[in-house]
């Protein structure tokens, strides 16, 4: 995994607890959901690239 892709990841994840901290302190739901949803696809595409690497020996 390239150090740009794991650092993209890395933030999109840091960005959606910031969303949904947000969201929780204005009651606004839909911002929250965003935030947990960016958060999970974060970590997604970091275990993914996790796996790649495993597989490729990187």
């Amino acid at each position: 995994m390239s150090l740009g892709d794991k650092a993209k990841d890395v933030t999109q994840k840091l960005v959606g607890k910031v969303e949904e901290a947000v969201g929780k302190h204005t009651d606004d739901d839909e911002l929250k959901h965003q935030g947990q949803k960016d958060q999970v696809m974060g970590e997604g595409r970091l275990e993914t690239e996790k796996a790649k690497d495993k597989l490729t020996g990187n």
